[in-house]
């Protein structure tokens, strides 16, 4: 046979002897991998299972009336010399845990001087006090302070502080300098209680006399490390998610009450929902907060362990369109291929994507019109929702919700009152309408 010779016995030895050697470096240098310096992240070298978000909020642009309550807001300057603390409840547990602070829409720098957490007083959001012992002092990059840039998020260091699931959380900050603008980052519909104080009290156990207001500030992300089989459903939406006709301090919003039933059986437990919604939000225009499209990136992409989005959003576009035939028409088909784009989206990042039927809001006095063009328009987006087949799955929470003696308006004990939003036992429906088989 004609070719190269054959190598010799000698040679074939030397070959497969630094194959050997070659395998015992790389196999020694994977064990041997150093911890990174002081604020690293060790858990993302030396610990099995990754980060997932257990707890996020939209963040938004601060409206006026949605400000710091005075004296803590002045021209161009916010929170100077205060104390913030709120609550927030996270979805899964962990045993180390990091924050998320955002200045997205901050009008300049954002200097935090110091970040507590904590539990809160008997458990409960929107306490004013933390239990005590239980407050641990969060770092950035080793420091006890940041300075957040303009537009950008800052992520703290790992803290290794065990939380259940369905925990509430006291995080408390301080501003010495304050931020020296009037355009801040929220999330206004917090339906939790937060307080402010002047001076310095991260460390405090209570803050009497603190000002109450029912907004969240600066927080937009809470992550713990979880096993791998630990993953995160993303909710883009509106005030209905957002939880308009729900009970503050209560967290009965259908997310809320999807994740309690969750939490119930051992397979789903390891499942963690995310409420990225905000009264008022639309899929196509900006409106309160960013258009659905323009912070998918943020809002879902790029949270930590998300393999679910479920998109129930849309009823905002069609009530805030013209009530004529064609600008309805022209909605509805906007609104068909803004859904392909956030599916295409989310398949490209490996997250399955469910669409959740746009519920009634006949007799509504803003959005309802005479003549049931918008209803038509709904009733064609929820047609293409159910039997395009484009999404992953379909959530059908307007068969769950509508009257059946009147289609076009809500069942009057899910009903907040005014034909658009629902009372508790209403998001109680919605979420005992989310299959746990979507998330196996």
């Amino acid at each position: 046979m004609r070719g190269r010779p054959f190598p010799g016995i000698a040679a074939v030895a030397a070959l497969v002897m630094a194959l050997v050697l070659t395998a015992h470096v790389v196999a020694t240098s994977a064990r041997d991998v150093t911890a990174p310096a002081a604020g690293g992240d060790v858990a993302s070298v030396t610990e099995r299972g990754h980060w997932v978000n257990t707890w996020v909020s939209m963040p938004q642009l601060t409206e006026p009336h949605n400000m710091p309550p005075p004296p803590f807001t002045q021209d161009n300057l916010v929170m100077a010399d205060s104390t913030l603390r709120q609550t927030v409840r996270v979805s899964v547990g962990g045993q180390r845990m990091r924050l998320r602070f955002s200045n997205a829409f901050g009008g300049a720098a954002l200097p935090i001087t110091a970040v507590s957490v904590a539990l809160p007083a008997r458990g409960e959001a929107g306490a004013r006090a933390i239990q005590p012992g239980t407050s641990r002092a969060v770092t950035f990059n080793g420091r006890s302070s940041v300075v957040v840039p303009t537009g950008a998020q800052m992520v703290s260091d790992p803290l290794d502080y065990p939380v259940a699931p369905r925990t509430n959380l006291a995080v408390t900050v301080y501003l010495a300098e304050g931020q020296a603008s009037n355009d801040i980052t929220s999330h206004p519909g917090s339906r939790t209680t937060s307080h402010l104080l002047s001076g310095s009290h991260v460390e405090d156990v209570d803050l009497p006399g603190a000002t109450p207001t029912d907004h969240w500030y600066l927080l937009s992300g809470i992550e713990v490390r979880a096993k791998r089989t630990v993953a995160g459903a993303v909710v883009l939406g509106d005030s209905l998610t957002d939880g308009r006709g729900s009970t503050t301090n209560m967290n009965d919003r259908w997310p809320d009450q999807l994740l309690d039933r969750l939490q119930s059986h051992h397979r789903t437990a390891g499942i963690a929902v995310l409420n990225q919604a905000a009264g008022g939000n639309r899929v196509l225009n900006d409106g309160l907060g960013p258009n659905a499209l323009a912070r998918l990136d943020r809002d879902v992409l790029a949270q930590s362990g998300v393999e679910w989005l479920i998109v129930f959003e849309g009823v905002n576009d069609i009530g805030t369109a013209d009530a004529t035939e064609a600008a309805q028409k022209n909605v509805a088909d906007d609104l068909i291929a803004a859904y392909e784009q956030i599916i295409v989206r989310a398949h490209a990042q490996g997250i399955r994507a469910y669409g959740a039927t746009l519920l009634p809001f006949g007799g509504n006095e803003t959005y309802d019109d005479p003549d049931g063009r918008r209803e038509a328009a709904r009733q064609a987006v929820n047609r293409w929702i159910r039997t395009s087949g484009r999404f992953d799955a379909v959530i059908d929470f307007d068969a769950v919700v509508r009257d059946p003696a009147n289609s076009e308006r809500l069942l009057p004990a899910a009903d907040v009152g005014d034909h658009l939003h629902l009372n508790p036992a209403g998001y109680q429906m919605l979420a005992d309408a989310v299959p746990a088989r979507l998330f196996r």
